[in-house]
């Protein structure tokens, strides 16, 4: 099997996670500058086997799109062109931030490290690529 590559976009900064390439576990990988984050992926996929890109579709919490889901998609299509074997499948990212400063704290991540930002968005991409896995499940 290949691995699936989650995608927790910003404007800055985007987080990525990835699976095993079982697809049992979600993993953390790395926090990317945005503006290096298509040269990061065609690097990582010509080094893994990646069978499917999960993006976060950053969603109001009234069920409207935020105004970041417009860069997100421009970012979308220049990843689809770049790597059209390769397909994407978008995913609900509504409260995956609120939820990684909530595992960071139950975690035990002391008060600084929490001020991390990088790391929030390495943890939110672990949620949206745990939620999809959990979906998955008979």
């Amino acid at each position: 099997m290949s691995r699936v590559l989650a995608i927790d976009y910003g404007v800055r900064r985007t987080g990525i996670a990835v699976t095993d390439p079982l697809q049992l576990i979600a993993n953390g990988l790395t926090t990317v500058e945005t503006r290096q984050l298509l040269d990061f992926l065609k690097d990582y996929v010509a080094r893994e086997p990646v069978e499917l890109f999960l993006v976060g579709k950053p969603m109001q919490t009234n069920g409207r799109e935020s105004e970041n889901l417009a860069n997100v998609r421009k970012f979308v299509e220049k990843l689809q062109q770049a790597l059209p074997h390769i397909p994407v499948e978008w995913w609900d990212e509504r409260y995956t931030s609120v939820l990684a400063h909530q595992t960071m704290l139950y975690g035990g991540v002391k008060k600084m490290a929490r001020r991390n930002k990088a790391l929030v968005d390495e943890i939110s991409a672990t949620i949206i690529l745990q939620g999809w896995m959990e979906r998955r499940k008979p």
